[in-house]
């Protein structure tokens, strides 16, 4: 059986989402993943300001696009869905 595709989560880390909740959610979700064990499921990453800045803080989870969530909680859920493969 083949092993699965990490699912990819990318914050951005430009000044505008970094200080709307970035800051706040990459520490979360570092541990997150490193409290479940699924650093072989999920990567993390980051990137320069994509031009969502008046609708940050802005991510991307398994290639869709989110704005404006400011609770790591519903992040959380996100990732949570995604990697149970449903649409979040």
């Amino acid at each position: 059986m083949a092993e699965k595709e990490k699912l990819t989560v990318e914050l951005c880390m430009g000044s505008s989402c970094f200080a709307r909740g970035n800051s706040t959610a990459l520490g979360y979700l570092e541990s997150f993943i490193e409290e479940n064990g699924l650093s072989d499921r999920i990567e993390l990453g980051g990137h320069l300001c994509i031009g969502e800045c008046n609708n940050g803080p802005h991510i991307t989870i398994g290639g869709k696009e989110y704005s404006g969530i400011t609770d790591p909680d519903c992040i959380i859920d996100i990732i949570r869905k995604a990697l149970e493969g449903e649409d979040a």
